[in-house]
């Protein structure tokens, strides 16, 4: 029969185990480092912008200071959106917890994807020793995953955690033509948010980039896809951009009647072409049908499969599968045959009303006597109030019939007259003309804004006609050499530095 110990002999070994459990509990915090603290490495980013002034070319809006958030990632650089730190003169860098402002630079700028790069200076370098980078997920988020958004609200100065669940993941169409992947979440995001990180288990799964102002609790992150073609691509300085198909407008293949038709099978799906841009060189015909880009299939709607849960526009494979050449393949049915073409993607398509914001740029303008002429934008048109679209588009003004025009030949603008007529005495009787589009020119046709300035350095007959293109409204007549010299007296009377902008300086008149 075994003996029972004693009770001085339990007490020893009960220290023993005691001991050797509590030299394993030292031994693995010994191993185990604490865990960074995230939110050292999201910074307040400070800006002051001069915004465009859309309707006085020849000056910039007031500064107007604004905030964000960013980032710090790999390589010392700071992550954040295009648009915190668009038309920025001033950038600082606010760190966690800190009263320090860090004048900051930014060094790579995609407003279609809405991503930034900026970076501190040299003898500033020591700011990333105690701020690491954080990490990108490798994955995108599972649908329904829980998500923590960090930034700087506007409203306070500390920063915020606001958790989310992750709702959708869809291909969406940014701006300026960008089509990329987007991670909805059901957070709320408010402006001073963007730019900042979204974090699952330490790692950046997305990028805030808007909310959704007309519902509760939506808002929306630029995934790490995307995140890492935009590093990618700024890898040598520059943003390039991602090149677009440039063909004209398709319709979906969803009507009976119309598969009829065409004599399609059930099995074949695509997009219908019905319309072929003129500048466009594609191999492409109306009532071509587009089954496939790459080894993609194409449906009735124009959605491809991008992973088992996830659909979205063929638009989004065009960089995916575009060659050295800058061609896309492309397979479609003409005529109950199936071919395999090639359709060359630009990176910048032309459009006969660009967007300033695209490249940060300002008005391009020409002052001749009291007219005020510019290149119309995408910013001129959004800006037009909706009762000038509905009265525009009856009359005809090509700011609204042609908005998504591309240019019908090479360098074709629209000029529009961007300020309502300066007071002067030639004006007399005239309406201000206020967003008029020029067609002609003592008869002849407008071809741009440095064409415009051309005919009126050039033309040397009495009077200066000016006709405009909507089919109500006036013809104005000055007399020209009334009209060139009204001009300096308008540019003195209103403080206007220059008659035109720096582009079309070799078309003023000779002192």
């Amino acid at each position: 029969m075994p003996l029972k110990p004693s009770p001085a002999r339990c007490a020893v070994l009960f220290s023993l185990t005691l001991i050797v459990m509590l030299a394993g509990v030292r031994s693995v915090h010994a191993q185990v480092a604490p865990k960074p603290d995230l939110r050292n490495s999201v910074v307040k980013i400070h800006t002051t912008a001069r915004l465009p002034s859309l309707f006085q070319p020849w000056r910039k809006q007031p500064p107007r200071d604004s905030s964000g958030t960013g980032v710090v990632i790999d390589g010392n650089r700071i992550l954040t959106n295009a648009h915190v730190v668009a038309y920025a003169t001033q950038v600082y860098v606010q760190p966690y917890q800190s009263a320090d402002r860090i004048e900051a630079e930014v060094i790579a700028y995609a407003p279609g994807v809405d991503l930034a790069l900026i970076e501190l200076p040299e003898d500033e370098q020591g700011f990333f020793e105690t701020r690491p980078a954080l990490p990108f997920a490798e994955e995108l988020p599972a649908i329904r995953g829980d998500v923590s958004a960090y930034g700087y609200p506007v409203g306070g100065d500390d920063l915020s955690v606001t958790k989310g669940i992750i709702s959708r993941i869809e291909v969406a169409n940014y701006k300026h033509g960008f089509t990329g992947l987007r991670i909805q979440v059901d957070a709320a995001l408010n402006p001073g948010n963007s730019g900042g990180p979204a974090i699952i288990d330490g790692q950046i799964v997305g990028i805030v980039f808007s909310g959704m102002s007309q519902a509760d609790n939506i808002g929306y992150l630029i995934p790490v896809k995307e995140v890492n073609d935009f590093l990618t691509d700024a890898e040598d300085g520059q943003y390039d951009g991602r090149p677009e198909l440039s063909i004209g407008s398709m319709q979906t293949l969803e009507n009976d009647a119309l598969r009829d038709k065409l004599g399609l099978a059930d099995d074949v799906t695509g997009m219908l072409v019905n319309r072929v841009f003129e500048s466009s060189n594609a191999p492409l015909k109306p009532w071509d049908v587009i089954t496939h880009i790459g080894g993609h299939d194409i449906d009735n709607i124009g959605n491809c499969r991008i992973r088992d849960d996830l659909r979205g526009s063929f638009n989004y494979f065009v960089h995916q599968v575009i060659d050295e050449e800058g061609n896309v393949p492309l397979t479609i049915m003409r005529g109950g045959e199936t071919l395999e073409v090639k359709v060359s993607a630009e990176l910048d398509p032309p459009a006969l009303m660009p967007s300033l914001a695209k490249g940060n740029d300002h008005p391009r303008y020409y002052i001749a006597g009291p007219l005020v002429f510019s290149q119309a934008t995408q910013e001129i048109a959004g800006a037009l109030p909706a009762r000038y679209i509905q009265l525009f588009n009856f009359f005809g003004n090509p700011l609204v019939t042609r908005v998504s025009d591309e240019p019908a030949f090479a360098g074709e603008e629209i000029v529009v007259v961007a300020a309502p007529m300066f007071d002067h005495r030639i004006t007399k009787g005239y309406d201000s003309q206020h967003l008029s589009v020029v067609h002609k020119i003592n008869g002849v046709e407008v071809k741009n804004l440095a064409h415009l300035a051309e005919l009126f350095r050039d033309l040397e007959d009495k009077y200066i006609t000016i006709e405009f293109a909507q089919r109500i409204g006036e013809t104005v007549v000055f007399d020209r050499k009334a009209l060139l010299a009204s001009t300096e007296e308008i540019l003195t009377d209103n403080g206007i530095r220059y008659q035109a902008s720096r582009d079309l300086w070799e078309y003023l008149p000779e002192e």
